[in-house]
Order: structure tokens, then sequence, then C-alpha cells
């Protein structure tokens, strides 16, 4: 119990860059989707953040995790830490150079031919945020979450402001006659200011860094930068694999639908936009993997490792279907986090909450073939789900359009949820809470489903329907308390 309070102390820490750092970066999404006059402009957001995914991994080819595998022991850090970085900033030179050499014919392909300059900022974000992987992630290795908390929540802050200056100060200075706005702003640009936001955002990121940096030595160890590459290849597959389970639907979408390319960047949008709303209970999961990743490697040698990791999947999952019910029960009050304009896309909603705690679940079942080096079995697992993606995509969404999508987001997840716990009870069996844990998620779907019919009966008494839901919500806390008031109580 120890340990996991631990765990759920780091996490905290880590949260307040993370579930508070998003949290301020999802307020972009309401923003953008009322600022922006189309759905389609904040489609083209959507697909390009879902390219730049993809490329994300081609950038950083996961040394951090190599770094966090080989960098552990106190002694080998800082030689781990200088080959990692030296190979980085290699590689990123050449993949930077190639998207600016060729930026004009990528932008052809990708739809956006009077764009060129869109391709040349993004390939400056991913060189800027590949360069800051293998820092922050020292940071969590030597457990230094305040530093790594500034420097996320600054550059959250920078994005946030200057999206602020740049869409809504200028068009307003200019509409009061304010002529000097018009040096550092055009009003063709348009979404274009979106992307600069960032890659200012990311090089002030990669500025506060320097002491990091700094840090590199020009220690490249050959021997010991195979090791790495040849721990991370497998996880290269997996994260490829992953951004197609996550992206390809939002990628593919502008080819797939039948309509004009502006018209499938308005369903782009459409989906983007409540696919971010559902993407709410990711917050607690990416503060929890910013924490859990390190912790699980810090602790595979206790006697007690396997029982902790059990019982932090089921505190997991505890919290992950509470936020969920939360968005289900009160998604009247949610929905408005996003534009009305967008509010045709709700009914996805619960499938991709559905899918998303899925995904957090399948994050912790996860660890153990990185723990035992066994990351090619992953790399198998995260190819089939990707081939599910696919295959299911190109089937659904011209006949579904984007619930087609949402549908096999859930049957992706679910697929690679079950294939890593069936292979690691053969490898590294914990003994999961199972029943518990499908206990919660099933009494979270039930209620809400309750709330559902209740409103069927009910059409139009607003008061009753709240009260109701507020008290469904309260069992629910209370049947958590009573099922686990023995560990909340040493916990506390």
């Amino acid at each position: 119990m120890s340990l996991i309070k631990k765990l759920a102390g780091e996490t905290a820490l880590y949260g307040l860059s993370s579930i508070v750092g998003r949290l301020l970066n999802m307020l972009l999404v309401p923003f953008y989707t009322r600022v922006l006059a189309t759905t389609n402009e904040y489609g083209a957001v959507i697909d390009l953040y879902a390219t730049s995914a993809f490329l994300m991994v081609l950038f950083s080819y996961r040394m951090e995790s190599a770094f966090f595998r080989f960098g552990t022991p106190a002694e080998d850090r800082e030689k781990t830490y200088s080959t990692g970085m030296l190979s980085l900033f290699g590689t990123t030179a050449i993949i930077a150079a190639i998207l600016l050499i060729f930026a004009q014919p990528i932008a052809d392909g990708l739809e956006y031919p009077q764009h060129p300059e869109y391709v040349r900022w993004f390939a400056l974000i991913l060189a800027f945020d590949c360069l800051a992987e293998l820092p922050f992630a020292r940071l969590r290795l030597e457990q230094r979450p305040k530093r790594f908390v500034f420097i996320k929540l600054t550059n959250i802050a920078v994005n946030i402001g200057m999206n602020l200056f740049w869409l809504v100060f200028c068009p307003w200075a200019a509409k009061n006659g304010l002529d000097w706005v018009h040096v550092v702003w055009s009003p063709g640009l348009g979404v274009g200011y979106i992307f600069l936001s960032n890659l200012i955002a990311s090089l002030v990121t990669l500025l506060l860094l320097s002491p990091q940096l700094k840090a590199v030595r020009w220690n490249f160890d050959k021997a010991l930068w195979g090791k790495m590459v040849a721990y991370a290849a497998p996880l290269i597959i997996v994260s490829f694999a992953g951004i197609v389970d996550e992206m390809f639907s939002r990628s593919m979408l502008k080819y797939l639908l039948p309509g004009t390319p502006q018209e499938n960047l308005a369903d782009v949008g459409i989906f983007g936009a409540n696919y971010k709303l559902a993407a709410l209970i990711t917050l607690f999961t990416q503060a929890y993997r910013y924490a859990a990743e390190p912790f699980f490697f810090r602790h595979a040698g206790d006697k007690d490792a396997l029982r902790t990791q059990a019982e932090v999947t089921k505190w997991f999952t505890i919290v992950g279907a509470t936020g969920m019910l939360g968005i289900l029960l009160f998604l009247d009050v949610v929905k408005y986090f996003i534009g009305t304009k967008y509010h045709s896309g709700l009914h996805v909603v619960p499938i991709l909450l559905m899918a998303n705690l899925l995904l957090g679940v399948y994050y912790n079942f996860s660890i153990w073939y990185r723990l035992k080096d066994r990351t090619g079995l992953g790399a198998w697992i995260s190819v089939a789900g990707a081939v599910i993606t696919i295959v299911l995509n190109l089937l659904l969404i011209p006949r579904f359009g984007y619930t087609g999508a949402a549908w096999v987001t859930l049957t992706c997840y679910a697929f690679m949820s079950w294939a890593t716990w069936f292979t690691g009870e053969k490898h590294y069996p914990v003994p999961y809470r199972l029943g518990r844990m499908a206990l919660y998620v099933a009494a979270a779907l039930g209620l809400f489903a309750v709330s559902k019919l209740v409103e069927t009966m009910l059409p139009g008494h607003s008061v009753v329907l709240w009260t109701v839901r507020v008290i469904l919500f309260g069992n629910y806390l209370a049947l958590i308390y009573f099922l686990e008031k023995k560990q909340l109580k040493r916990l506390a």
C-alpha cells in the first residue's frame, strides 16, 4: 500500500502538468470550435495533428523507453543519456531537412497545396519536441517532477497566450484601427496561427531544457546504442500501430467519406471535436503514465511487484470508470465544452469513452513485455490491432461515416487489452482483479443505461432528471467505498 500511495503521489505531481496542463490545452478546443468560422477549418487542425503524430514516432524512435531500460542504474545513466541524445541530434537533423526541402510536394499529397508553410512549421515543431523527449524522460527517471511540471505548464501557457494574441487580440486590434498589428498578423493566415503558436511554445520548451541539453557528453557508445535500438525497435512498431489505432480514422475520413474535400473535412472536425470530448478521461491516464512507467521499472525487483501492479491496475480502472460515468451522466453540461455546431456528433462520445478506458487498461497490461524485454511480442499485438483498425475503417467509414470509426476504435482497444492480458498470463502472470475491474465498468455502464431509461420516461423533467443523475453517481461512489473501504482507510 505504501508503494501505491507513492505512485499516487507522483501521479498527482505529474498530474499538475498533465491534467492541469492538458486541461488548459483542452480549453483550446471550445476556443477553436467557436473562433474558427467553419467545422472544416477545425478539421484541418485535427487532420494535420493526426499526421504529425505518425511523424513524431519516426523522429523519436522510442529512445525515451530505451533510456528507461538502460539508464535506470545510476552508474549507466550519463552514458545512456548521451548516447541517446547524440543519436537523436543526428536523425532529427536529417528528417527535418527532408521535410523542409520537400514541403511543397508533401503539402500537395496532404491536399493543402496552397500551404507548404504548414509542413515547414510542423517539421520544426516535431524537431523541437523530439529533442525535448529524452530530457523530459531524464527528469522523470531522476524524480524531479517540479521542474518537469514547470516546463510543461510554461509550454501550455505560451501556446495559449500566442493563440489568444493572434486569434483574438489581433483581429480586435485591426477592427479598432491599431494599424501596427498588421506587422505581426495577417487575416489570411487563419488556422496557420494555431501551428505558429505551437512552434513558439515548442521552442521555448527546448530553451528551458537547456541545462539537460548541456549535460550531453560527446561519449557515443556504439555497443550500447545497438542495444538501445534493438530494444526500442519493436516499440517503434508498437507506437506506429498505436498511432494507427488512434489517428488512422481521423487521417482517412477526408479520403474515405463520399463528400467533397471540404465537406469531408467538416466531418473530420465534428468527429475530432467529440473525440476530444471523450478524451477528457485520458487526462488522468496521461498523468498516470508519466509516473507509472519509471515506477514499475524501479520496483520490478520487489518481492510484491506483481501484487502491486495488480492493485494499481484495479485502482486505475476504478478512477477511469468513475470519470467515464461522470461524463456520461452529465453530458448535457459537458457537451458545451465544444461549440454547438459540433453537437451532431455527440452520439459517438459514449463509444469513445469506453474505448479510451480500455486503452488505459491496455497500458497497464502492456507493462509486462517492457519489463521482461519481450517488446517483440508487444509489437505483434500492436500490429494486429493496427490491421483491425485499417480493415474495419476501410469497411465501415464509407457506410457509417465517423460513427463507424468510433466503433472501430472500441473494437481495436478491446482486442489489444485482451491480447496483452492473455500473453502476459503466460509470461508474467500478474494476479489482476479482473472480476472486480469488470464489475466497476459494468456498474458504470448500467447506471448510465438507467439514466437514459429515466430520460425517456420523463422527457422535459429536467429537475427530476438531474436529481436522478446525482443519486446514481452517488450510489456508484458508495459502491466503491463499500468494496474498497479497507484499502481506502489504509491509503488515507
